[in-house]
């Protein structure tokens, strides 16, 4: 059962960001443009979920994503869109406050 919460809400303990970013993850940030402009990790995409859909063929579905927004509902989504679309490294940042702080760590 744990296992099915980490793979939809997150992705678990273990991995390793800042691994993922070094290695040319792409980090989305599916909040809205406001909620983005109020801080955001650098070097992140901000790609609003309602939009997320229309802008898959942006990306290489092979290549690192890491979904991110403020609390890690609304990654968890993106990473469903991502993975049902044929994305294989998908992984749910979760808020992208905690998530910089794991990437500066």
């Amino acid at each position: 059962m744990m296992n099915i919460f980490k793979n939809l809400f997150g992705s678990g303990t273990d991995t390793n960001f800042a691994e993922l970013v070094a290695a040319g993850a792409t980090i989305i940030d599916v909040r809205t443009p406001e909620e983005f402009r109020g801080g955001n990790i650098k070097g992140s995409i901000n790609i609003p979920l309602n939009s997320l859909n229309q802008q898959l063929s942006k990306f290489k579905k092979d290549k690192p994503i890491i979904t991110c927004c403020a609390s890690g509902m609304r990654s968890a989504s993106a990473k469903s869109v991502l993975t049902s679309n044929g994305f294989t490294q998908v992984y749910n940042g979760g808020g992208w406050y905690g998530l910089q702080n794991k990437l500066n760590k």
